[in-house]
């Protein structure tokens, strides 16, 4: 039986270290000649414990110098679905890669009786002690233990680890692929007396404020907590009064079980886990998981992680506002654990077990429903179950993931409902739901999760995304095969989880703040898990030493998943993507509001009140601050709210400034936190005040006109149009006669602008396979090849205008333009029209309707530009559907810090609600471009074509020009390469549309 994983006082001797390796083809391995003790393993490879050994330099398969197999059929392989053996269970190919590994080490006398523990080994591990078998273990991330009867001095400890077993059966679960011993192997020593298993009951009453405790131990222990004053017998209960854990208040009280022959250290948290009329809580209080899905990675080493790594990955969570964990789809190392206990984190435990693969064959032989496949089933959740019941932030237990339906599942339930009643239990895939306490889906569209947090789904919870389902003869549709009515009617009244949603492949995801609004709105919906955390990229360099990150698309095998393991809100290497800003702002927790004259503030904690936090203030006039101070707040409980005046300093800071002005609050950490310093903002509102704008004009001294108009009021001046061989000039600017291009604007040369419509596709334009694949529909109707057609250039009444076409190749539609320019003081104002003309949807060709990524200009600029200021959302990228997390001001970058290294090259470095940028360069003038009122902006060296065919950064090279795109919108990222597709608001409409921007060089 396992034990729980416990701190303890008796000798453990870590085995972790270089090990001797030698790979063979077969699951024969090496034979059975390395057991014996005076075996010469001096030829074979060095290998580190723990590792996975498609990682790690040792010679391959296929013979030839040592090296890393990366990329290679050898190495580590990628499938989301798909099983990379036959579909022929328990059976296993002849072909089955078989690591042999071999360990001499010494031992110290008096060391006594001995467990040898290993606590992770991919996928099947034989273990021989001394050339004793000791026994066998498969379930690659669960512990095992084996009885070790060591002697004093050398001994010699072999493992032999075959790459596919029948468990692998057990773990389709969307990852790589990566063999060997890849967590701690422990040598425990167990003296008489020692505690082999220990369960810790730590309850907690919400109305009393009262916490239960009983600590159930393998052996005649005490129990000592301290600062309770508690020292009673293992196995009898005791109440006091106690602070109770909580994810944004974790409580955990100090102490020991101590035995005749071991102590181990305690970490209590009380708390109690309930659902309460539909609503799922946590010490009587309603729980939101703000919630990731986590694989263990690491772009070096794979899933062996080290303590530090993890603490990064939390420390990231925290700051972000994440406070929930779902450990996808299998338990983690056990210090993660630990950890979320210090940090506070909610934490769902998925047991290790998936078997989506078994779809290629519509689940004809799925192990959790055939009663040959119950022990191993059932081995898996008392294996994740036991070592980790003892860790207060595990508040449910998942019983697997993407494994349909079987009466494993009910036995599960039935285990855990009398070994730990103390918390939920989740089940996502079973339409019947009754051995869940949770209704879940995942990626549902807006629409279906409000129709949810309101009660109002389709019967069945999951035939529709809209509304009730009908039979074809009208009639209300059957229940899924298996649902009862009685069971419909239970999960109606479940609360409802969103376990996967927002899929961070790439630039995205979008929705987000829509997805919580929904969330906030309904206490049904106990939150939510973005998938997912991390991209699972590995590090790599081509043959002539350019470094990339290596994705499943890069390995020489099949099957593969492509760049699906790319999904993550940090890039591999830990870096916080752009998706993961705007995750931070969803989440938040404290909500600040600024109107013209106060600032709301709402308390939306679980638990926590405001007495940590402090809430400056600052004014911002032109990037500059003008004032700054702290508001005074009271102290909010949880669900409290106030409005507080805006301060005077800063009234008059904003009355007095006519730039772009802004009011900035803030909640910050009055104090340092374990995951962050004191200062930290945890939520931020904002307000923004435009300047009069005869000021503002008059300020720059140009004619005065209203900021707040689409369309320019512009009075021409005819005095300023003249003809040159082959061009015009009107005002500053000189265009080119035959084109209508802008070649000239003062000083500056440049080139444009042309209707641009196209942008390079993003992971979640591709969507998934044929769905909701609108970047193939786009280069199935030539949309990444137009041609722009100059139909007439006048020069009418001091503006000149220009018309033409801009479609693509082959097919009808297209856009009907026309630019109309108009000198205005040193610059120029250009109005633009666009008429979508042709059949844009339900053509005889593609039967779909075709969605423009972008509505815009494309100008070319002198290659020496280096820098681009701005006054809008920033500094980060933004676009229409997530733009929040991005504050209003004056932000300032050089160009080639405006991109995104996403590791698949993409549409990245869009900027919204632009009102002003200016583009620099040493030793030439300066463009302005001012929006009227807004603008989106992007700005790159390297054209959106290029972006396109890059397979990786490294493909990027300068093209010799800036490439600027002044547009007046660009669609939204969405995240529909798992999930629904781009919602209408955030698709730009074809229809006829205008807007207005003014530039000037100076």
């Amino acid at each position: 039986m396992p034990r729980a994983h416990a701190v303890g006082d008796a000798r453990v001797q870590s085995l972790n270290g270089s090990w001797r390796f030698r790979l063979s083809p077969t699951a024969a391995g090496t034979g059975e000649a390395f057991l014996a003790a005076d075996f010469d393993d001096a030829a074979w490879d060095a290998m580190p414990v723990p590792s996975h050994w498609v990682l790690e330099e040792f010679t391959p398969l296929s013979g030839g110098p040592a090296r890393r197999m990366l990329g290679t059929g050898e190495g580590p392989l990628y499938t989301n679905t798909a099983y990379p053996i036959p579909l022929d269970p328990p059976r296993m190919p002849t072909e089955n890669p078989t690591g042999d590994y071999r360990l001499v080490f010494d031992v110290e006398a008096g060391f006594g009786e001995a467990v040898l523990r290993f606590g992770g080994v991919d996928s099947c591990a034989k273990v021989w002690l001394n050339g004793e078998e000791l026994g066998w273990s498969t379930g690659s991330r669960l512990p095992f233990e084996f009885e070790a009867p060591v002697r004093a001095g050398r001994n010699v400890l072999c493992v032999r680890v075959h790459r596919w077993s029948a468990g692998t059966y057990l773990e389709d679960q969307d990852m790589w692929w990566l063999p060997g011993i890849f967590r701690d192997v422990e040598l425990l020593a167990r003296p008489a007396g020692a505690i082999d298993d220990h369960f810790v009951h730590a309850d907690y009453d919400a109305v009393t404020g009262l916490g239960t405790l009983r600590v159930d131990a393998s052996t005649e222990a005490v129990v000592e907590i301290p600062e309770l004053g508690i020292r009673v017998p293992a196995g009898q209960t005791v109440t006091v009064a106690v602070e109770p854990w909580s994810a944004e208040r974790p409580r955990l009280y100090r102490g020991a079980l101590r035995a005749s022959g071991e102590t181990v250290e305690l970490a209590v948290g009380f708390r109690h886990v309930e659902i309460v009329d539909g609503v799922f809580t946590v010490n009587g209080r309603p729980v939101t998981f703000r919630g990731v899905n986590r694989h263990e990675h690491h772009p070096d080493t794979g899933r062996t992680l080290d303590r530090d790594t993890m603490t990064q990955d939390i420390v990231l969570m925290k700051r972000a506002n994440i406070d929930a964990v779902r450990t996808s789809h299998y338990p983690p190392h056990p210090e993660f654990l630990r950890l979320c206990d210090e940090y506070g984190l909610w934490v769902i435990v998925e047991v290790d077990l998936e078997t989506h693969g078994f779809i290629y064959e519509g689940w004809a032989h799925n192990p959790p429903a055939l009663p040959e496949w119950r022990d191993a089933v059932m081995d898996r959740l008392v294996r994740t179950v036991e070592p980790h019941k003892n860790h207060p932030s595990i508040v449910v237990w998942s019983l697997a993931n993407e494994s349909m339906t079987g009466d494993g599942f009910a036995e599960m339930r039935r285990w855990l409902d009398e070994r730990d009643p103390s918390r939920a239990v989740l089940y996502e895939r079973d339409p019947s739901y009754r051995d869940s306490d949770f209704y879940s889906l995942m990626y549902p569209s807006l629409e279906l999760l409000d129709e949810i947090g309101r009660h109002a789904e389709p019967r069945g919870g999951r035939l529709s995304m809209h509304g009730m389902v009908f039979d074809e003869s009208g009639g209300v549709a059957p229940l899924p095969e298996g649902v009862t009515e009685a069971d419909e009617e239970r999960r109606r009244g479940l609360p409802f989880l969103l376990v996967e949603y927002a899929h961070a492949q790439g630039n995205g995801p979008g929705s987000l703040q829509d997805y919580w609004r929904i969330i906030r709105a309904h206490d049904r919906l106990c939150g939510a898990f973005v998938w997912e955390w991390i991209d699972h990229g590995f590090n790599a360099v081509t043959d002539d030493g350019a470094p990339f990150v290596m994705h499943g698309d890069d390995v020489d095998d099949e099957p593969r998943g492509g760049r699906f393991s790319l999904h993550g809100l940090v890039f591999s290497d830990r870096t916080p993507t752009p998706g993961l800003v705007e995750l931070a702002k969803a989440h938040e927790t404290i909500g600040i509001t600024v109107s013209d004259d106060a600032v709301r503030i709402v308390n939306d904690r679980h638990s926590a009140d405001t007495a940590d936090l402090t809430f400056p203030w600052s004014v911002e006039a032109d990037g500059e601050v003008a004032a700054s101070g702290l508001l005074s707040v009271p102290v909010l409980a949880p669900g409290d709210s106030v409005a507080v005046p805006i301060p005077d300093a800063a009234a008059t800071a904003l009355a007095s400034v006519t730039r772009d002005t802004v009011l900035t609050v803030g909640a910050a950490l009055a104090a340092d936190e374990l995951w962050a310093p004191a200062g930290h903002v945890v939520a931020w509102g904002q307000g923004v005040a435009a300047p009069a704008a005869a000021d503002a004009d008059a300020e720059a001294g140009r004619p005065q006109t209203d900021r707040d108009t689409v369309r320019a009021v512009v009075s021409p001046q005819p005095r300023d149009v003249s003809r040159t061989a082959g061009g015009i000039r009107l005002g500053s600017a000189t265009f080119d006669a035959t084109t209508g291009r802008l070649v000239r604007l003062g000083d500056l040369d440049l080139d444009g602008p042309v209707l641009d419509l196209y942008r390079a596709p993003t992971e979640n334009d591709h969507g998934q396979g044929e769905i909701n694949n609108i970047a193939g529909v786009w280069r199935k109707t030539m949309l990444h090849r137009l041609l722009h057609r100059v139909d007439e250039i006048d020069v009418v009444d001091g503006r000149l205008r220009a018309s033409g076409r801009t479609a693509p190749r082959t097919h009808p539609h297209g856009v009907a333009w026309t630019m109309t320019w108009t000198p205005d003081g040193d610059g120029v104002v250009l109005d633009v029209d666009a008429d979508f003309v042709g059949p844009w949807t339900d053509t005889p060709y593609m039967h779909r309707d075709i969605l423009v990524p972008r509505l815009g200009l494309l100008f070319g600029l002198p290659g020496a530009a280096e820098r681009v200021t701005w006054f809008g959302r920033g500094p980060g990228e933004t676009y229409v559907d997530s733009f929040e997390a991005s504050r209003i001001g004056r932000y300032s970058r050089s160009i080639d810090d405006l991109q995104v290294p996403y590791p698949v090259p993409q549409e990245n470095g869009n900027h919204v609600q632009t009102r002003w940028l200016e583009v620099a360069a040493p030793g030439i003038p300066t463009l302005r471009v001012e929006g009227r009122p807004e603008f989106d902006f992007t700005a790159r060296r390297w054209t959106s074509h290029d972006l396109d065919r890059a397979v990786k950064l490294h493909d990027l090279v300068d093209s010799g020009r800036v490439w600027l795109n002044i547009d007046h919108a660009q669609q939204g990222v969405g995240s529909a390469s798992v999930g629904p597709a781009l919602p209408e608001k955030y698709r730009i409409p074809r229809e006829r549309t205008s807007w207005s921007v003014r530039l000037e060089a100076r």
